[in-house]
This record gives structure tokens, sequence and C-alpha cells, in this order.
């Protein structure tokens, strides 16, 4: 059988894994863009804090990420629990990291002068700063999810949702007719989504970003 009628008479099944696979790390980013960017609230102004937090998350960063899956299986069990829990910490540190750079690298004249009219702190974080940093944590952003993308493949590991399951269907199977369509149409699968996302944060940063910034 040939790639594309592999992919034709599984197209349900394909849709199905594709579809969760992407709500699996889209609802991962929403939960690490907030957790990213109070973080970097909370740190950038000391920085010791900061290099603590970027320490933490990037010390995260280095477990394998089959390893990590492992350990929390005998915590929460497999399924969607160490899927999420695991991408979750992953996907934190580009977005804390560029969440501190961001907000360090806001003018400080024009926080002095949202200061000078009378805004309180929260003001000028939440219509001055974060404003401002918006660019770098919308990168930060965007190198955590692709970052996702394939971390999410090893969550079939602990039979997480996703086209990680395809791939481990394949290799499980090697040697019979359709291993090699199985990997090649989860792996091309992640790799179309990952795109698809890209370009969904490319049309975000057009609509959030004023042409001054950009500039």
């Amino acid at each position: 059988m040939s790639f594309w009628e592999y992919v034709g008479n599984r197209h349900t099944q394909l849709l199905t894994d594709a579809y969760q696979h992407a709500s699996a790390v889209f609802q991962c980013m929403v939960v690490a863009t907030v957790l990213g960017v109070a973080l970097g609230v909370l740190t950038y102004r000391s920085e010791w804090a900061g290099n603590l937090a970027t320490a933490t998350t990037a010390t995260i960063l280095t477990m394998p990420s089959l390893a990590m899956i492992g350990l929390l299986i005998p915590v929460v069990g497999l399924g969607v629990a160490p899927t999420v829990i695991a991408l979750t910490l992953y996907g934190l540190l580009p977005i804390v990291r560029n969440a501190i750079v961001g907000l360090r690298g806001v003018d400080p004249t024009l926080v002095d002068a949202a200061k000078g009219i009378g805004m309180s702190r929260t003001a000028r974080l939440l219509k001055v700063e974060l404003p401002l940093a918006w660019p770098p944590i919308l990168t930060g952003i965007r190198v955590a999810t692709q970052m996702l993308m394939g971390i999410a493949a090893i969550a079939a590991y602990a039979s997480g949702p996703g086209l990680g399951n395809e791939i481990f269907r394949g290799i499980a199977s090697l040697g019979s007719a359709n291993a090699l369509n199985q990997v090649l149409s989860g792996t091309l699968g992640i790799v179309v989504l990952a795109l698809l996302f890209d370009a969904a944060y490319v049309l975000i940063g057009r609509l959030t970003i004023s042409r001054g910034i950009r500039a």
C-alpha cells in the first residue's frame, strides 16, 4: 500500500489524532503562557530573581522528555495528566526568558512618564510595560510551541493523545507493510501542525503589535 493510499484509508483516525495533538499543545501553551508571563512579571525587576527563574525553567528543559513522562506516570498515572504537566513545564523557559528580557527592555523614560501622569504600578505594567514587551513574549510563545509539537509525540509513551500514537505504532510494528506509512504520516502531521501554528502566530503578531513597534 502506498503512503497516500494509507492516508486515504486512515484519514478519519489521522484527523482525530491531529486534532488531539493540536488541542493538547494549544491548551498547554495557554497555561504555560500565563505561568511564564506571571513569573516574568514577578522577577524581572530583580537580577537574582530573574536569573533564578530562568535557571530553574532551563533545568526543567534539560531533562529528557521520555524520562520526565516516565517519572510522572507513577504519580499521576497514564493518559492526559502526564502529558499536560510535561508539556506545560517544557513550555516555560522561552516564555519566562523572553518576558524578562522584554520587560527589562522597556524604555525607562516611558515608564517614568506614565508614573508622572498618575498611573499606578499595576496600570503602568498593564498599559505600558506589557504591551511594549509583547513582541519578545510572542516570540517566546512561538519557540515554545514549536518545541512542544515534537515533545507531544513522546506523550504517546504514556498513552497520551496525539499523532505520537501513530509514530509509536509504526515503530512497534517495524517490518510490517504499513510501519513506514504510520511513522511518516504521524511525523508529517506534526510538521504540518507546527507550520499552521506558526502562521497563526505571525497573524496574531500583525494584529496585536503596532507598526511602530514592529519597525
